[in-house]
């Protein structure tokens, strides 16, 4: 098992900014790849180091459920088209230029829509790691330091499956929760819903705009059947005037 958490602090902390504004480290890959739990494990590992880190997900950035309604696109939600891009380019250019602080727009997987912008407050030599399906595409030329997120495609589908069970369960004692509209269909129809889902929408997103952003990334964390990581690809994509050396 290698300890991915610890591999991407490091590298993290090779990317400090000359001007001490927070390094922000983009972290990518599949619906239910573990994006977020990785994201975690970066932060936690990171403060315990004395590096202030924050996490943030793409999915604040999704447009609300009644505009993608609107716009006739709800169906398409995760992809490209259903996220507001300039202003999650808008965010980092902001964690980039100094500022003492940024409002996060944060979404709900309960509810299943974005819900009120919170503060975050920025510190010099901090770590904001941003994650999410769409991170690397939307952001690749702006990112510190990209991570991808790999895992074989029977393993994302049955890890998306167990995680809507999981959701539907826990609406019984949650009456916002978007998965509540499911808790009267059967167990065997939830899940072959589940899998519907994946492998219309999910695996489609996956193939033609996720999948394709891991030949953007300095980092590949490679996942076997059980989410443990069994490998890690470090590359450097790095311009030259990245480093230093350039025009």
């Amino acid at each position: 098992m290698t300890d991915a958490a610890a591999v991407l602090t490091d590298l993290a902390r090779g990317r400090a900014r000359p001007d001490g504004a927070p390094v922000v480290v983009g972290i990518a890959g599949a619906v239910a790849s573990g994006k977020s739990t990785l994201a975690e494990a970066l932060a936690q590992q990171a403060s315990a180091n004395a590096t202030p880190t924050e996490v943030v997900g793409t999915d604040g950035f999704l447009y609300s459920n009644a505009m993608l309604t609107a716009r006739g696109i709800l169906d398409r939600k995760g992809f490209p088209e259903s996220y507001d891009v300039g202003a999650l380019r808008g965010f980092v250019d902001a964690v980039h230029s100094g500022v003492d602080e940024v409002l996060v727009p944060r979404y709900s997987h309960v509810t299943y829509d974005v819900g009120p912008g919170e503060p975050l407050e920025l510190r010099e030599d901090a770590v904001i790691v941003v994650e999410g399906v769409n991170a690397l595409g939307a952001l690749a030329e702006r990112l510190d330091l990209s991570v991808y997120v790999h895992a074989d495609n029977a393993d994302l589908e049955r890890w998306y499956v167990t995680r809507f069970l999981e959701l539907r369960s826990e609406a019984e004692s949650d009456p916002h929760s978007f998965y509540r509209q499911f808790l009267t269909m059967s167990e065997a129809a939830t899940e072959a819903l589940a899998r519907q889902t994946w492998r219309e929408v999910n695996l489609v997103n996956l193939r033609e705009h996720i999948a394709p952003t891991r030949d953007l990334a300095d980092c590949v964390v490679i996942k076997g059947p059980d989410h443990t990581v069994t490998a890690i690809e470090v590359r450097d994509h790095r311009r030259p005037t990245d480093e230093g050396s350039g025009a």
